[in-house]
């Protein structure tokens, strides 16, 4: 009988990624990663039903979920600094600060600072990713080599243990007739009278 599907997460940059399989070993094989996420605490069993629906509906495909809202991301980032408005000059009379304004150009705004892309990161985790489905399949690959290899130490130890037979047996009867050779030829040296 197969073993019931559970569903598992673990965090993927600004997403999480979830997967529905029957263990924790076949969904670190559904990440990509060799690595235990779980013993390192950065994955999980999913028990809310809401978060559980879509992967029990595809198991073994890994589906991602944003973690948090834009918004809520955005929010996280790094604040940018901002000119302090208390750190601008005191307001001279309004008579000062008109000829000020003839003789002074007036005072460009801040430039605006563009939101960073993700794409280096994303290109980061794809990168990440890509290396542990890899690293995967060539410890699998050696995986069915290895046991290639136990099989046929197997046969030739079935083998060789057959032929050391054989010969032990050949050796025996070698034995005795040996020994009955050598009691034979005692006795004719001995003669009929000794």
């Amino acid at each position: 009988m197969p073993r019931a599907l559970k569903v598992f997460r673990t965090p993927i940059g600004f997403h999480d990624a979830y997967v529905a399989a029957p263990t924790k070993k076949a969904a670190l094989e559904a990440w990509g990663t060799t690595h235990d996420l779980f013993a390192r605490r950065q994955a999980e069993i999913v028990t809310d039903p809401a978060l559980t629906e879509e992967p029990l509906a595809q198991p073994g495909v890994v589906i991602k979920r944003s973690r948090g809202t834009t918004a809520a991301q955005i929010a996280a980032l790094p604040a940018v600094e901002r000119p302090d408005p208390a750190e601008d000059p005191v307001e001279p009379p309004p008579a000062a600060r008109t000829a000020k304004k003839a003789a002074k150009p007036e005072r460009k705004p801040a430039p605006v600072i563009p939101r960073p892309s993700p794409s280096a990161l994303e290109a980061a985790e794809a990168a990440v990713a890509d290396a542990e489905k890899r690293h995967a399949e060539e410890t699998r690959a050696l995986e069915r080599e290895q046991a290639a290899l136990d099989r046929r130490r197997r046969e030739l130890e079935r083998t060789h243990a057959a032929e050391r037979s054989d010969l032990r047996d050949a050796a025996d009867r070698a034995n005795k007739a040996y020994a009955a050779a050598l009691k034979r030829w005692r006795a004719a040296r001995a003669g009929p009278g000794d």
